[in-house]
């Protein structure tokens, strides 16, 4: 059973990492073709003359790839990951037979002032690939609930 999360147990710097998950070409076009069907997701030929020079993953696929490795992983926080607000790049493609894992760092913690019972923790999501190249960076702010008194 994995540890449940709270606030008071998180730390500026702390750090997790998810276990591994690899990108099948079938994974990517049913994915691109429910949610995001561009054809450089979808059409080899179409794939190849495009800026990515080959079938590439949707971002919104790593994305949620990504999220899926989260919410499986250590950072296990009380109520679950929500998430309140994020900036998110994809700083390089990921494609079929890529593997990709997240790693987590705390950056903030803040009490709220209105609400004590509860906190906002800033974390850095990193998705890199087999390689360890960043393919997706997300900072986000976390609803995070504070331990109940005894």
């Amino acid at each position: 059973m994995r540890e449940v999360l709270y606030l008071d147990d998180l730390a500026v710097g702390r750090k997790f990492v998810t276990a591994r998950v690899t990108l099948t070409l079938e994974g990517c076009k049913a994915f691109a073709s429910e949610f995001d069907p561009q054809p450089f997701h979808l059409d080899d030929a179409a794939a190849r003359r495009s800026v990515f020079g080959r079938l590439a993953a949707s971002g919104w696929y790593t994305a949620s790839l990504s999220m899926r490795l989260l919410v499986e992983g250590d950072m296990t926080i009380a109520g679950g990951l929500i998430g309140l607000g994020a900036e998110l790049a994809w700083p390089r493609p990921t494609y079929p037979g890529d593997t990709l894992h997240v790693e987590t760092e705390v950056l903030a913690i803040r009490v709220s002032e209105s609400k004590p019972d509860r906190g906002i923790a800033t974390v850095r999501n990193t998705t890199l690939n087999q390689h360890g190249e960043a393919v997706q960076t997300a900072v986000v702010r976390m609803l995070v609930p504070r331990r109940p008194a005894a």
